[in-house]
């Protein structure tokens, strides 16, 4: 589990790894069952004080993205496939969200910013390069 902080971001230590987190499990980096690094381990790697991680990865269960095994330790959660999308949906919005902002702040005009991102989305898409590469 490779996760990366940015002490200068402000944004909390805590909201960095759920955030990290919670992405891997959605992109399937962090697939089902696979079992997270012990709070220790996790809190050693990042050079971060323990609690910090225990408060992330307990926030991770209550949204139900990871479930405990008693005396085992903590596991990427099986997700209803609707739970899966919506939360895709959510996390994309937010980075759609600050996109926008970031146009809007730099005046680039919304139909500007709907081709970039079109012209992105075919760029990155694999069914469509497939397709095109026919």
């Amino acid at each position: 589990m490779l996760l990366e902080i940015d002490h200068h971001s402000g944004v909390p230590i805590y909201r960095q790894v759920i955030e990290q987190i919670r992405q891997q499990i959605m992109t399937g980096q962090l697939s089902e069952g696979k079992q997270l690094m012990s709070v220790r381990e996790l809190a050693a790697q990042l050079r971060v004080n323990p609690m910090t991680i225990s408060k992330a990865y307990a926030l991770l269960e209550v949204e139900g993205l990871v479930e405990r095994r008693r005396g085992v330790g903590l596991f990427a959660a099986r997700l209803r496939k609707d739970k899966k999308t919506h939360t895709k949906a959510k996390l994309l919005e937010e980075i759609l969200r600050k996109a926008a902002v970031t146009a809007v702040q730099f005046g680039i005009p919304e139909e500007k910013a709907r081709e970039m991102l079109a012209k992105l989305y075919r760029k990155y898409d694999s069914r469509t390069r497939s397709h095109s590469n026919e």
